[in-house]
């Protein structure tokens, strides 16, 4: 580990067991505060996710708690333009007055609330509550958007429920086959990668759908690689091979779903000659795909931001779904549909109120019974609560027009939402722009007020993980005086607007409250509490309260006695959804019939190559936080345009030659990385990093009209080589 220089107060000098800040494995490790002021992590082997391993973003992530790079005081705006330190009571007296003048002149909706995938449960719970009891408005939403939206809707369409994983990671290397659709975790969540690993050793099979030849590709026994936006085509002709080749699991299919026949037609106009000829991935290879995938007696599909990330993902994760459907291959042991969620707490976050439709517990804001349970808890009348409001894309694409003043926590769009230059200058057209972060991101810069806010290791709080496992990160270590929590920003902020009770400081508080809030609801956390949390490895949510075992009196009970002597009992969480019924009313899966259809940018002359984006090992998100880790930076120290020689070629371009890469929104620039291991007909960029290599600036908005997810993965553009004399990047 190395020597990142920090002051910190310990608040003791013993390992602490906690989760590392990044993606959605919540990793288990140990943080032990030395002599010198830093903070050493150490393996966690009783955590069974990575079970003790640890990838370089975890093995860094104190490095960022250093006063070096992080926020130490609030900033606001000068008479000159520029940001300075102030004290805490000017910062969130500016930034009550400004929400409570827009709220005044130009109503409620003028005001904006913008949330992230990595705050605790508590904060994304008490945002949520904040934006509708406090501010009054419906205009709410968060990144997760970005991530996993599509697999949701999908997953709800399908099995009347969303959770990433219905069943645990453990469950992988039993199976017989995995087919991994559009996921790199060998660079997006490292320690995952042996649950495929052993898969294999096992005797199972992966194959892995990927345009590029990635680190996890290359670990695969079939890779497909098709054409960019082509995935919901191939996922129909497998069907369509399954149903031909009579591998429909009928029995299956008859007990346990509806609407197959419906599926079944669409599927049949997708031959494997037509689906070769859309996606790039011949006939022979389609076949032994169905072949790998069928012969098993269990077998999964995961998807991740590859297939969900288009203007079709909705209906690209229901024809995998429809899959596994047809295939027997869902609710049974060791078989079924995942999504692997992204971002830390990209589950818990959607699930917890800072979702512009939904209410805590996975409620939806339009089911007046949700609104009547919620508004109870609160102390509210129903009526008072909001509609739903616009989704991340449209809420910021609507900064300074419709929302005046935006209060923005833990999310960077200036750097990750699509069409990036049109929403910075969205956000710099505002009339008002706070942020809480722990870092001056490129978004934090823009604001009138940055508020600095507690950290992962200096709080505590719950984060729920990509399997559906609620975790407890524990707080190892004091912060930096003059750093206050966000809950803490939010009590002050409700307290000046003149709502002074409802809004506690303490996560564990805010916590029994979200149980109250979410019993009942399809995401159940009212049978978890911290004690409990603290006791084991994480709890599988729905887990109900049991009838009076915890003091909830038996919050929406269920029968909590033990059959014996009548003692409450715990519930025991639910690892494993759907194995008896799926959650719709009549307990079937639904099948839902869908058909190809082009992506909403297909190249043309002027721009006659396809662009998909991604992440790289090194670097994390909008890369707010990793890139300022040295030891991070070396390994991943810019953007890059990978290339397959025969485009390269046409150039005149070689490795580490500047190339321009032009959308109908932008221009980006950054070096040539020429490769085999992708498509001659499409490039790839990562987007960690602002400035003039931001892939984001390029890629397309258009919205999945169920999930509201952008286009991320896919649009049409040009390659251009640099000269000196070439215009400057984010000019169309």
């Amino acid at each position: 580990m190395q020597n990142t220089g920090m002051q910190i107060t310990a608040t003791r000098h013993t390992a602490t067991p906690t989760h590392c800040p990044y993606c959605a494995l919540q990793c288990g490790m140990n943080l032990t505060p030395a002599a010198d002021g830093t903070v050493e992590v150490s393996e966690r082997a009783d955590f069974p996710v990575n079970r003790g391993a640890l990838c370089g973003k975890g093995r860094t992530a104190p490095a960022v708690l250093s006063s070096r790079v992080r926020l130490t005081s609030p900033l606001v705006r000068s008479g000159d333009g520029t940001l300075v330190p102030a004290s805490w009571e000017e910062a969130l007296g500016r930034i009550a007055g400004n929400l409570a003048r827009t709220r005044a002149e130009h109503g409620a909706d003028a005001l904006g609330v913008f949330g992230g995938g990595g705050l605790t449960n508590e904060k994304a719970y008490t945002l949520g509550k904040f934006a509708r009891v406090v501010l009054g408005t419906s205009q709410i939403d968060y990144n997760g958007r970005f991530c996993m939206s599509s697999a949701a809707a999908a997953g709800v369409k399908a099995f009347g429920l969303d959770r990433g994983l219905p069943f645990p990671l453990e469950d992988i290397p039993k199976t017989g086959c995995v087919i991994l659709v559009g996921s790199n975790p060998a660079e997006t969540m490292p320690p995952s990668l042996r649950y495929f690993t052993e898969l294999r050793e096992n005797g199972g099979t992966l194959i892995v759908v990927d345009p590029r030849r990635t680190k996890t590709a290359e670990q695969a026994d079939l890779h497909l690689a098709p054409r960019p936006g082509t995935d919901l085509a191939l996922a129909l002709g497998m069907l369509h091979l399954v149903v031909a080749e009579g591998r429909v699991d009928e029995r299956y299919v008859e007990e346990r779903t509806a609407g197959w026949e419906d599926a079944r037609a669409a599927a049949m106009g997708h031959w494997p000659e037509y689906v070769e000829r859309i996606t790039g991935v011949s006939v022979p290879e389609l076949r032994e795909a169905v072949r790998l995938f069928c012969e098993p007696e269990a077998a999964m599909v995961l998807t991740a931001r590859g297939p969900e990330q288009q203007a079709k993902g909705t209906d690209t994760v229901g024809a995998w779904i429809n899959l596994c459907l047809a295939t027997g291959r869902a609710g049974r042991p060791l078989s079924g549909y995942g999504c692997l969620t992204g971002q830390g707490n990209g589950q818990g976050g959607r699930e917890h109120g800072q979702k512009a439709d939904q209410l805590p517990g996975y409620r939806k804001l339009t089911d007046p019974a949700a609104r009547r349970h919620v508004a109870e808890v609160w102390g509210v009348d129903p009526d008072s609560l909001p509609g739903p409001g616009r989704s991340a894309y449209e809420l910021l694409d609507a900064l300074g027009t419709d929302i005046r003043s935006l209060l923005l926590m833990g999310s960077n769009p200036v750097v990750s939402a699509p069409r990036a230059a049109h929403v910075e200058e969205r956000l710099r057209s505002l009339d008002f722009l706070a942020v809480c972060d722990v870092v001056l991101s490129e978004t934090a810069a823009l604001a009138d007020v940055v508020l600095p806010v507690t950290q992962w290791a200096e709080e505590t709080g719950t984060t729920t993980s990509l399997e559906g496992r609620v975790l407890l990160r524990r707080r190892a270590i004091s912060p930096p005086d003059g750093i206050r929590s966000d809950l803490e920003v939010l009590h002050e902020l409700a307290d000046r607007l003149g709502v002074e009770k409802g809004f506690p400081t303490e996560p564990e508080e805010v916590f029994e409250e979200l149980r109250r809030a979410s019993a009942g609801g399809p995401a159940d956390y009212s049978g978890i509490d911290y004690r409990r949390l603290a006791e084991e490895n994480g709890v599988f949510w729905p887990c109900p309260a049991s009838d009076g075992a915890d003091g909830t009196d038996g919050i929406d009970g269920i029968d909590g006695t033990d059959g014996t002597t009548g003692a409450a009992v715990r519930h025991p969480g639910t690892p494993r959804l759907f194995l008896d019924r799926f959650a719709t009313d009549d307990g079937r899966a639904r099948f839902v019939p869908v058909s190809h259809r082009p992506s909403a940018e297909e190249p043309d002359d002027e721009y006659p190559v396809l662009l998909t984006t991604g992440r790289v090992v090194a670097q994390y998100q909008s890369g707010a936080q990793t890139r300022r880790v040295d030891e991070l930076n070396a390994a991943a120290p810019g953007p890059f345009v990978e290339l397959h020689p025969r485009l390269a070629a046409r150039l005149g371009a070689a490795d580490g030659d500047p190339l321009a890469v032009v959308s109908r929104r932008g221009r980006a620039v950054a070096p040539a990385r020429v490769t085999t291991g992708i498509r001659p007909d499409t490039v790839f960029m990562p987007f960690h990093w602002a400035g003039e290599g931001r892939a984001n600036t390029l890629t397309n908005p258009a919205l999945d009209p169920t999930s509201r997810m952008p286009e991320f993965k896919v649009c049409a553009v040009r390659v251009e080589a640099v000269t000196k004399a070439a215009a400057p990047a984010d000019t169309p």
